[in-house]
């Protein structure tokens, strides 16, 4: 029997919807994690609507409810899987809890979904406080082992413009340099082979090998666009991505065979 792998996600949560741990936490648990969560906000629905309302967690409520999982030595985890937060001093005490727990556990993964924003009819725009972004380029994606931006969120922390393929690799070798050995943009706006009707996601691997040095995998997987709006896609991405670094954690590349989704992912 597998052993029990335990994930503390640390997301929003809504009253209404799913997007956040609302979206993470039942699909890892049907594939056998077990799943400690923690809201960093308490909202009524997602802030895509018109009017929202409720609760914004500051550092020292998540501090507080960090220590009572060390009273009762429960703080101990295998995964640590973040998502949405908006405010500065919890996101700067998400990494001393990484921190934390990494000295408990050093095979911990940390996997990141930096939400900060997206890109609309070309235009990108940030739907979280912008004092979050230094955060994350100097304290949180240092410390993180995967992480998931969008097209614009990996042009935000690198500084860079993602205008081709070629590009879009030199952005995730500069995320490599901040720290994550695994670095995924999880959706793009550049051209599919395919044509207007496919979305591009890049992913790229570093790995070390038994002589010290390092190899990186590079992956792209172009999706048949759906013509709908979802909200928390990224919320599953970035949990179902853990799920599955676990059970292959250094292949990121499925095998092409029957088992492929009905988007046909082409990988390259």
């Amino acid at each position: 029997m597998e052993e029990e792998c335990r994930v503390l996600s640390i997301q929003s949560h809504v009253v209404r919807g799913y997007v956040g741990n609302r979206a993470a936490t039942f699909p890892l648990q049907v594939l056998g994690f077990e799943i400690d969560a923690v809201n960093s906000v308490q909202f009524s629905n997602h802030t895509g609507y018109a009017h929202w309302k409720g609760q914004v967690l500051n550092s020292q409520e998540l501090h507080e409810l960090y220590e009572g999982l060390k009273l009762n030595s429960v703080n101990k985890y295998d995964y640590v899987l973040t998502g949405y937060t908006r405010d500065k001093s919890f996101l700067g005490m998400v990494v001393d809890l990484v921190r934390d727990l990494k000295q408990q556990n050093s095979r911990l993964v940390y996997v990141c979904d930096p939400v900060m924003g997206d890109k609309w009819n070309g235009e990108g725009s940030m739907y979280v406080p912008e004092d979050l972004l230094p955060v994350y380029k100097e304290k949180v994606v240092p410390v993180a082992d995967i992480i998931t931006p969008n097209q614009f969120e990996a042009e935000l922390l690198s500084g860079r413009k993602i205008h081709s393929q070629e590009e879009a690799l030199a952005v995730m070798d500069i995320l490599h340099s901040m720290g994550p050995d695994t670095v995924v943009i999880t959706s793009s706006d550049l051209p599919s082979p395919r044509g207007s009707d496919y979305l591009i996601a890049l992913g790229s691997q570093r790995m070390r090998r038994p002589d010290g040095s390092t190899v990186t995998e590079r992956i792209r997987m172009e999706m048949r666009k759906v013509d709908a709006v979802f909200v928390g896609t990224g919320d599953l991405f970035a949990a179902m991505l853990l799920a599955w670094t676990h059970k292959h954690p250094d292949n990121l590349k499925p095998k092409p065979g029957r088992d492929r989704s009905p988007a046909q992912p082409s990988w390259s």
